[in-house]
């Protein structure tokens, strides 16, 4: 095998990293001589530095990008202020890719008089400047913006007992520098004024380490639900080689982890059939054995991580699916009434309520954030969900 081929085949691997790194790297570069070419550097003090400001960022960048490879994350110290760093060099990575595909925009636009061409690089520097201002609302404002977010979910043939039936389900977590164990208490509490029948929790309790495993349980097993709490795993836990543990210490705290098995409820009269799973990942069959779990007569929930598993659990029999993973998009702009984001490339299951048949499933925000510590246009929420008989 050739240096060249051995190479491009590392590189496979990390394509996403590759190619935020080529363009993060293109964008300093860019951003740098735009700067300079448009003559808002003009004394040659301010020119150098321009390009010192140019070559720190770029560096900053490269390493943020290192760091984000998992074998490599590993070797970093938990200091709350190293995944700052470089989380906010993702961020102003992506910030900057945006800012430079808005100068290219601008440059297309005719600037033959005078007048109009101030006019004009006065307006495209203050829409090369909006993805900066953006993602600074997304990390300072939008990111802790918990709030509560009820929907009324109506299945056909729900059974007496379950109708108004009120469940608060808690996702995505990612207890971690980003999201504080005081975060949490608040989100906990603001779940249990909602005085649910029963608590849900859909998996991503941490990042990356399994530091804030347990305080992460601890503060989740203070909900209050008149039926328990009960949950899923997602595939954070699954990354950090955490999930044996989460269960068993869930367990000890009174929140019990459905990794392959069902756990029968009962409302007066009528039976809610709760079914949980490990994550799903999409190279493998879903839910490969999960049909045996469901119960005729009851209503049949499933709680899976990952929302892509939503038409094999309507074809086995589950009315209702909970789920979560991808954080509304995290990052989510409206264009002509469609909702941009990373998620899409990857499931059509992003946000909200959807319907399969007579099936439904509802996909939740969650509270926390990974990679980048921003949200835009996809706050974080408690989920509250009424069952309603049609």
């Amino acid at each position: 095998m050739t240096p060249l081929v051995w190479l491009l085949t590392r590189l496979q691997r990390y394509w996403p990293e590759v190619v935020g790194v080529v363009l993060g790297l293109g964008a300093q570069f860019l951003l740098a001589r735009w700067l300079l070419v448009e003559g808002v550097a003009r004394r040659k003090c301010a020119r150098r530095a321009v390009k010192l400001v140019a070559a720190a960022l770029s560096i900053w960048v490269f390493l943020g990008f290192c760091f984000s490879i998992h074998r490599f994350e590993r070797q970093l110290p938990l200091a709350p202020w190293v995944v700052w760093v470089r989380g906010v060099a993702l961020a102003w990575a992506l910030a900057s890719v945006g800012a430079v595909a808005v100068w290219f925009l601008a440059r297309r636009v005719p600037r033959y008089d005078p007048g109009r061409r101030r006019l004009l690089r006065a307006a495209s520097g203050a829409l090369v400047a909006a993805p900066f201002a953006g993602l600074s609302f997304g990390i300072l404002v939008e990111r802790t913006n918990l709030r509560v977010r009820e929907v009324d979910i109506f299945l056909p043939g729900l059974p007496k007992d379950l109708n108004r039936l009120r469940l608060a389900q808690l996702s995505d977590i990612h207890l971690s520098a980003f999201l504080s164990e005081a975060e949490l208490e608040r989100a906990v509490g603001m779940a249990n004024e909602l005085r649910p029948h029963l608590a849900v929790i859909t998996g991503d309790l941490v990042s990356w380490s399994t530091a804030e495993l347990e305080p992460c349980l601890e503060k989740l097993a203070r909900l209050r639900a008149e039926a328990g709490t009960f949950g899923c795993l997602g595939n954070h836990e699954s990354y950090v080689q955490a999930e044996s543990y989460a269960a068993m210490k869930g367990s000890s705290l009174g929140i019990e982890f459905l990794r392959g098995r069902r756990q029968p409820l009962r409302f007066g009269a009528s039976v809610l059939n709760l079914a949980g799973v490990d994550y799903q990942p999409r190279r493998r069959p879903y839910l490969k054995g999960a049909e045996q779990w469901v119960e005729p007569g009851a209503l049949n929930v499933l709680l899976s991580h990952n929302p892509a598993v939503f038409p094999v659990a309507a074809r086995q029999g589950y009315q209702l699916t909970l789920a979560g993973h991808t954080h509304g998009g995290q990052l989510t702009l409206e264009l002509f009434d469609q909702s941009l984001c990373a998620a899409r490339f990857f499931t059509p299951y992003v946000y909200g309520l959807y319907r399969e048949d007579s099936a439904a499933m509802y996909v939740t925000r969650g509270i926390g954030t990974v990679g980048i510590p921003v949200r835009l246009g996809a706050p974080p929420e408690v989920a509250l969900i009424h069952l309603c008989a049609t």
